[in-house]
């Protein structure tokens, strides 16, 4: 083989030096509206979300609050908190409760969305589908207080719309009162919670599937499929990243079963072996009861669990090449 001329080497030698990143402060400079619209979050978050953070390190002292501002002046316990959590007598019922209505609102809040999505874009008629998503798309801007109300007011035992529903039909002899009795619990909460969501829940899911190009539903029409294969084989496929990555998310805060819909459907003492849950827990131990190291103790347990959860669900996704990082 011939020798490479000079020329030929000092191209190859140009070609393998780094290229020189620009300075930092300049790519700042170029980039000053978008760094104007994102450092402004950055600090709210900096501010409200992370300088908080070391207070968890109450979870391992007997903290008293008239310590004043020296947090530091409190005696270190270790693990005190989270042993007496972990042999608690209401440990076992606690994490069942969370657990339970965590799994029924991720499966069942989780699909609905999606369902509504796929439903809606099959749906040909425009002024009907805006109306139905227009319906769909405004519990969302509610407060859970005048959620609760609303079903408080539906399931009432005096002119109740369900009680006369079921009297008028013959189903019941006499009203009942269902946030009475734990067994409807359970089915109220959930169906309140995708009642609510799943129209705002649905809009991403419109977007990526507009984005589906409509030639692949010409040709599967020209092959004769039906519009249920062309879900099944075109348009849930084109839409799975966006769908893992909404999974995943989901299952980091899987833990978290509520708190305002449960704590405001939940007033009737009665329904606390099915409603009590991690944050109503550490709300009832720690507000009402002043026991704020313990209470810490059981958030800090659930946020890392649910770290843990996070990554996990992450690493799996990893391998389907729709991770999140």
């Amino acid at each position: 083989m011939s020798q490479l001329t000079t020329k030929q080497q000092n191209a190859i030698s140009f070609q393998q030096e780094p290229k020189h990143k620009p300075n930092l402060i300049l790519r700042f400079i170029k980039q000053w509206d978008i760094q104007l619209m994102v450092w402004p979050g950055i600090v709210l978050i900096f501010i409200f979300a992370y300088m908080p953070m070391y207070g968890v390190i109450t979870s391992f002292m007997d903290y008293n609050v008239f310590t004043g501002g020296n947090i530091w002046a409190n005696p270190w316990v270790g693990w005190k908190h989270f042993e007496m959590f972990f042999n608690a007598p209401e440990f076992g019922t606690v994490m069942r409760n969370t657990i339970v209505i965590s799994f029924l609102k991720f499966f069942i809040g989780f699909l609905a969305p999606i369902i509504l999505a796929l439903m809606l874009n099959e749906v040909r008629h425009m002024i009907f589908k805006r109306v139905v998503q227009t319906i769909t798309y405004l519990p969302h801007f509610l407060s859970w207080v005048i959620v609760a109300g609303l079903t408080m007011s539906l399931l009432s035992t005096d002119n109740g719309s369900i009680n006369i529903l079921l009297s008028s039909i013959g189903a019941i002899n006499e009203p009942i009162n269902f946030l009475s009795i734990p067994k409807y619990f359970w089915t109220i909460l959930i169906t309140t919670n995708v009642w609510k969501e799943i129209g705002f829940g649905s809009i991403v899911y419109l977007a990526a599937i507009a984005g589906v190009d409509q030639h692949m539903y010409e040709a599967a029409d020209i092959d004769g499929a039906s519009k249920f294969k062309q879900i099944y084989l075109i348009t849930v496929p084109t839409i799975m990243p966006i769908i893992v990555i909404f999974m995943i998310l989901q299952i980091g805060s899987l833990l978290s079963a509520g708190f305002e819909d449960i704590l405001l459907l939940a007033t009737n003492p009665v329904l606390r072996p099915v409603s009590d849950v991690i944050d109503t827990y550490v709300y009832r131990i720690g507000l009402t009861n002043y026991r704020y190291s313990y209470a810490t103790a059981v958030g800090l347990f659930k946020a890392v669990v649910s770290i843990g959860m996070l990554t996990m669900a992450n690493y799996i996704a990893r391998r389907s090449g729709n991770s999140l990082w």
